[in-house]
């Protein structure tokens, strides 16, 4: 299948075939069956392992939000001879370019290993206990596995069947074609965007001439 995925009749099936095919999936994929192994072996359940999914399930949205506005979509600055550029914002300007090229769709492999070290480092540092950590590590690549097989579909020719998936779909649609300064969420629809006020009525925004250039920047 080329870069662009032109095809009618996409099936879910055909659909997760190429998500297979990309790197991200895989890496996220591993990461989450080592933490579920090793959450297994450690044990120690209490309480907080069951209250901590359901805080970050219901925070994710608002992370979610942030990482968009404030890392992918961050203007580029020079400090001096300096550039302040992340891989991450170069491929999300070049994503909003061409919002149908498959691989500027996934989380870009180089940044995904920082990442992926960084949660390690979270998961033995920043918990109290073993067991809460290997709770959270478990809990956010489910999360991002989630977001990444989302954010893919989105991007892909497959029809929305169900009214949840539909929202989600035309959310993340109005934020490439409509106006790229609303509509941040990309798992669920109307959810943080509505607490930071970036849910307006599609109706009310005028398009943007910048939703495939952002910032007017060369990419």
């Amino acid at each position: 299948m080329s870069k662009t995925q032109l095809r009618r009749g996409l099936t879910l099936g055909d659909a997760f075939r190429e998500f297979l095919r990309h790197p991200s999936p895989w890496m996220i994929g591993t990461a989450l069956a080592l933490a579920l192994i090793a959450r297994i072996l450690v044990g120690d359940w209490q309480l907080s392992d069951a209250l901590l999914p359901v805080v970050m399930l219901a925070v994710f949205p608002a992370f979610e939000w942030v990482v968009h506005v404030m890392v992918l979509h961050w203007r580029p600055k020079r400090i001096g001879p300096i550039a302040l550029d992340s891989e991450l914002a170069r491929k999300h300007r070049q994503h909003h370019v061409d919002p149908r090229n498959i691989p500027l769709i996934f989380i870009p492999t180089r940044s995904l290993v920082f990442v992926i070290v960084a949660l390690l480092a979270i998961t033995a540092f920043a918990f109290p206990r073993l067991g809460l950590g290997l709770t959270f590590l478990l809990t956010i690549t489910v999360l991002g596995l989630g977001y990444e097989w989302t954010h893919y579909l989105i991007h892909t020719d497959y029809k929305p069947k169900r009214a949840l998936y539909k929202a989600v779909w035309r959310n993340h649609r109005h934020h490439h074609y409509k106006n790229e300064h609303f509509w941040f969420t990309v798992t669920s629809s109307g959810t943080a965007d509505r607490v930071f006020g970036t849910y307006p009525d599609p109706a009310e925004v005028p398009t943007s001439p910048t939703a495939r250039n952002l910032h007017g920047a060369q990419v």
